[in-house]
Formats: C-alpha cells, structure tokens, sequence
C-alpha cells in the first residue's frame, strides 16, 4: 500500500486529481509500468484519494494498493511524486511510507491465534485437569482403610504415624484422604468404639469435629472414655466432609488442649447447677417453714452430677485435713480461668499458669512441688507427672480415665 500525502493550491474534486496523476504518469515508466495497464491487469487496485478543503486550498491522501513486488512499487511511488499540477493548480505529492500489507495480516494472525490459545487454555485444559483430579481423588479414596477390631474407616498412615486425628464418620475420612491427611480415623457412631479407646491411649490424638450441635454431642459422649490430647472443630456450621484443604489446615492448627477445651464446658455445667441451688434457697425462704422446705426439697431433683471415671479394681482414696480445704478454696477461685496454681512445701503457691502450659512448666520447675490446682481435667499423663515429682495432690474439676492410679498422689475433684 503506497501512502502519499497531496497538497493543492486551489479547490479542486477526486476526478481532478485522478486524471492528473494518471495523465501526468502516462508513458513515464514505459508500458509495463503505466497506471492505465497495470491497473487493467489487477497489478494495482483502486485509487483511494481523501480530499479536504483548507484556506482556499486543498489537502488529501492519496492511497495505492499495489500487488507489485517491492522495487517495482517503489519505482511507482517515486513516480507519483512528480505530479505537480491539478488542473491550473500547482500540487506537491510526497509519498509519507510504503507498507507491507501481509505485515498488518501476519499481525491480525497473530493477535487471534493468542486470542484462540487463551481460549483453549482457559476452557479446554482445566477440563483434562478436572479427569486428573478425578483419577488421583479415586485412588485416594481408594486408600480407605477398615482399621481394627471395629473395622473403622481409616485412612492408611493410622499406623505409621505417631499423631492421630479423629473424625466423626467415613465422608471427613474420605475429605481428608482427598487433602493429603492420611493418619485420620473415624469414630463411626454415637458410641465410641474400644478401637479410638486404645489408639489414644498409644498415640498423640486430635478430635477433629464438626461446627455444629452434633458436634457437640461426639465432644460430650467422648468425654469420660478416652486420652484424647487436643481438640479441633470446623467453622461454625459446617461439617468437616464439607472443608476446602484451607479451612481444614488451618482448623487443626486451632486445636486447643482437651483439658482446655472441656473445662469450659463443665463449668458451664456446674453454673448451671449452682443457679439450680440458689433458686432451691430462694424458694425455701418463701416458704419458711421447716416441713414445708423439707416438701419442697424432696420434689426438687438433685442436679447429676458427672460420673466419675475410675479404672476397675481401683479403689478412690478421700482425703481430709487442713490443708485439702485450703487447695478446695484455690480450684473453686481459678473455676473458668483455665488457670492451673502449683503449691511448694510450705502451701505457697509458687506459680499460677494456662492449664495448657502446666505440662511444660512443670518439665521446667525443679524445686518439691506438693499440690497442683487446675481448672481442667487430671488425666493419666498428669497423673504420671505428679507421681515422678512426688506431688501429693491433684486436684481438678473432673478426673479423665486414670487406668493407672499412681501411687501417694491424691486425685480431688
């Protein structure tokens, strides 16, 4: 495409100018070359001239598509800038660039085939990365295990790994498997099987419910029968079958110590029962009259109380003096702080800690400790701790599953 810029000295129209530049070119470059021929043959197309009037003169564009090879369009290019008249008018013609139109095509080529690629990489290719997913999905739901005496669906590091999660059923098994989270196992019912029982005992174990009430109910029914270490819950309302691999990471990287976690809730219990109490005592002031309370007391239930857990063949030591009413009044003043108290020799409290620090201060305390109050639950690894540093109480707001009573440690709750 030949581009040339046309300024006229006067008013002039397209006919004008095409019939100068053809007239004035006429038998300059020869017959092979003249206007009139080449365009009979298709050698150039039509002459495009854009005019517009300025100040009593003329500017424009001239444009000619040339299907030459590139000496013979620049031969006729030169040509056309000896045109010097339009009409009675002096012109000047300067050609402003040559092109290459195949250049402007190669570009619309290429802008559409990135166009097309980015298609093809937008809504093709995922569709391939979708069947691979797929495939690796069903190979690790494939890796769904039955595991023990219970024959519990698990996944297949249970064994191989020295921590543990437990979930409620198969689906957050299989939820797991899909984000790498082979060392899971599932309860698999309201009961919990002997099965979880004894893998808590040997491994360091997470219980990693759901966000809702059920979940609640697996936390209560698992309170008294196993050595479950930590606790982990999916965000509120949903379950853990239904967790993206972020939610379910950063879920167990929440996990609170289960003696934290379940100190909060009896004592929301014993609240509760203590809000019983003292709505008997208003009533009995009403009344005022000594058979009348002793009326209303029988139709009152006593609130229950949680069972407490004692291995067989275990007998439960109370013990009473002077110094047992003292720790009794400490564990009812920490009650819903979390806070655990370690007492020396001589009764002073020597330290006041988060319960879930109590197992690492007390690796680090080296003078003779002899009571410890927490607001948590006296588990078997406690227990054993309190044995090892001759600590002579304990006491909790609940004892957990002690299957190994430690001898001259004295456990109140």
């Amino acid at each position: 495409m030949i581009r040339g810029n046309l300024q006229i000295d006067g008013m002039v129209e397209k006919p004008d100018v095409i019939g100068a530049v053809f007239g004035q070119t006429e038998g300059l470059l020869g017959d092979e070359l003249d206007l009139r021929e080449l365009q009979k043959n298709g050698r150039i197309g039509r002459v495009d001239i854009e005019l517009e009037p300025k100040n009593g003169k003329t500017v424009g564009k001239v444009l000619f598509p040339s299907s030459m090879d590139m000496v013979e369009t620049c031969i006729l290019a030169a040509a056309l800038e000896t045109v010097d008249k339009v009409g009675p008018f002096d012109a000047k013609l300067v050609i402003e660039r040559i092109e290459d139109t195949r250049n402007v095509k190669r570009k619309y080529v290429i802008d559409r085939a990135k166009e097309l690629l980015k298609h093809l990489i937008r809504d093709e290719l995922p569709e391939r990365k979708e069947i691979a997913q797929m495939v690796s999905e069903d190979v690790k739901i494939a890796g769904v295990v039955e595991y023990g005496e219970d024959k519990l669906a698990a996944g297949p590091g249970i064994d191989s790994s020295d921590e543990i999660i437990i979930v409620e059923g198969r689906a957050d098994v299989i939820n797991l498997l899909k984000n790498d989270i082979t060392n899971v196992i599932a309860i698999g019912g309201a009961d919990v099987p002997p099965t979880i029982v004894r893998l808590t005992h040997e491994k360091e174990s997470t219980l990693f419910l759901d966000g809702d009430r059920g979940g609640d109910m697996i936390l209560k029914g698992i309170l008294n029968a196993t050595e479950v270490d930590y606790i982990a819950r999916a965000p509120p309302g949903k379950e853990v079958e239904e967790l993206t691999r972020k939610e379910i990471i950063k879920s167990i990287r929440r996990k609170v110590p289960f003696e934290q976690a379940h100190s909060k809730e009896l004592y929301t219990y014993y609240q509760k029962n203590k809000r019983e109490d003292e709505t008997k005592e208003k009533k009995f002031e009403k009344v005022g009259k000594k058979e009348e309370k002793e009326a209303v007391a029988e139709t009152m239930p006593e609130p229950e109380k949680p069972k407490k857990a004692v291995p067989e063949n275990v007998e439960s030591v109370v013990v009473e003096d002077k110094d047992v009413e003292t720790l009794k009044k400490s564990l009812e003043e920490v009650a819903g702080k979390l806070k655990a108290r370690i007492y020396d020799e001589n009764d002073k409290m020597i330290n006041e800690v988060a319960v879930r620090d109590l197992i690492k201060v007390l690796g680090e305390t080296t003078q003779p400790i002899k009571a410890i109050v927490l607001d948590g639950i006296v588990t078997q690894r406690l227990a054993d701790i309190a044995e090892s540093k001759n600590i002579k109480y304990l006491l909790g707001i609940k004892q957990g599953n002690i299957y190994r009573m430690p001898k001259d440690v004295h456990i109140i709750w």
